[in-house]
């Protein structure tokens, strides 16, 4: 395990030995980008989607898998790179939407909850819409926390969504067998070798998935990218660790200088 980018090379060597059957996927938020207080600003850290790009020419899969609707990533990458968003309830591959067939029925749902956030919710919250899910961030405010996860809670059982708890935030989805394990596997699938980068609790299913696949003989490189909030339970499931995101940008980076 290693925080060097170059040294951390040495964990791909699977992936770069037969790149036209790899994948490269990762989180968006903490990984590709650094956090700030308002959702809304983050953007891709400067190269990163050139450098994905250059990715997509020399393997047979990069995908970002987040808990952002494509909506929002789609401003960001080319269609050489696939978009999940919202935890695999939203896809976009090749240009072509692909949404999970079950979730939209919970369009309405999601739009009450909103609502009643905004109305009644903790005083403070930052509500984010997701069009299939409902983000209620604390980060301004982090003695907040309690007081978020439990109405978030309430709203769970009065509503039938699920509550999922994040990076200084709760969120609120459908229940829908769909998370970044499910998103990866179903985009790994004929793979024969496949890499994660992600900084969060909600990473930890894709990190689960790869398990999954390297069971099946698949390759497989768990990258966790580290800040101060980090889990200790992502470093403990990790190949390898990156400082930041501009840790897994020269990591990135590297993995394209060195397949040309």
């Amino acid at each position: 395990m290693s925080a060097d980018p170059g040294e951390a090379l040495g964990a791909f060597d699977r992936i770069l030995a037969a790149p036209g059957r790899a994948g490269i996927f990762t989180d968006f938020d903490g990984t590709l980008a650094a956090i700030v207080d308002d959702p809304d600003r983050s953007q891709p850290l400067a190269g990163t989607v050139e450098v994905l790009d250059r990715l997509a020419g020399s393997v047979a899969r990069v995908a970002v898998i987040s808990g952002r609707p494509v909506a929002f990533l789609e401003r960001f990458f080319p269609d050489s790179v696939t978009v999940s968003g919202l935890y695999g309830l939203q896809r976009v591959v090749g240009g072509a939407r692909d949404d999970h067939p079950e979730a939209a029925a919970w369009a309405p749902v999601v739009d009450e909850v909103v609502a009643a956030a905004r109305d009644r919710g903790p005083d403070g919250v930052r509500v984010e819409h997701k069009e299939l899910s409902v983000t209620l961030h604390y980060r301004e405010r982090p003695q907040l926390a309690d007081e978020v996860e439990a109405w978030a809670a309430a709203e769970a059982v009065r509503t039938g969504l699920e509550q999922h708890s994040a990076r200084m935030s709760v969120e609120l989805h459908p229940p829908v067998p769909a998370d970044k394990g499910t998103a990866l596997l179903d985009l790994a699938d004929g793979l024969g070798a496949a890499c994660f980068l992600g900084d969060d609790v909600g990473d930890l299913p894709a990190f689960a998935a790869l398990d999954t696949l390297a069971g099946r003989g698949v390759a497989t490189v768990k990258v966790a990218v580290c800040s101060d909030e980090q889990d200790q339970r992502l470093i403990d499931a990790a190949d390898v660790l990156v400082d930041g995101p501009e840790g897994a940008l020269e990591l990135l980076r590297a993995l394209a200088d060195r397949l040309g």
